[in-house]
């Protein structure tokens, strides 16, 4: 690890990435998530059910179509977590998470 990089947990990480997904994809769905980070679908899940509501994101699931998994993910607050930072951090969190740069899109 270089001086410029910082030290992250891989869990933390996760949660911080896709919740970057989510606002940043233009139909943030399950399977633009398992392409842009290469993740099972069930991981992408657990982050999104179980991980985030602990840090106060609330990420709404948007229906489009009749089947049930017909639609996309919102984000509608970050809660606890500094999108400035994650914006800021975003080289070191793919990093950490060994996920193909080119697969995320940059910040605005």
């Amino acid at each position: 690890m270089s001086a410029h990089e910082v030290d992250l947990n891989p869990t933390i990480c996760r949660r911080l990435l896709i919740t970057y997904l989510i606002e940043r994809l233009s139909r943030p769905n399950n399977p633009a998530l398992e392409e842009a980070t290469g993740w099972p679908r069930r991981t992408i899940q657990d982050v999104i059910a179980k991980g985030l509501p602990g840090h106060g994101t609330r990420v709404e699931f948007v229906q489009q179509g009749v089947r049930n998994n017909d639609g996309y993910y919102a984000l509608k607050d970050w809660g606890s977590i500094d999108r400035s930072w994650v914006c800021a951090h975003l080289a070191d969190i793919v990093r950490v998470l060994d996920v193909a740069p080119e697969q995320i899109p940059a910040p605005e």
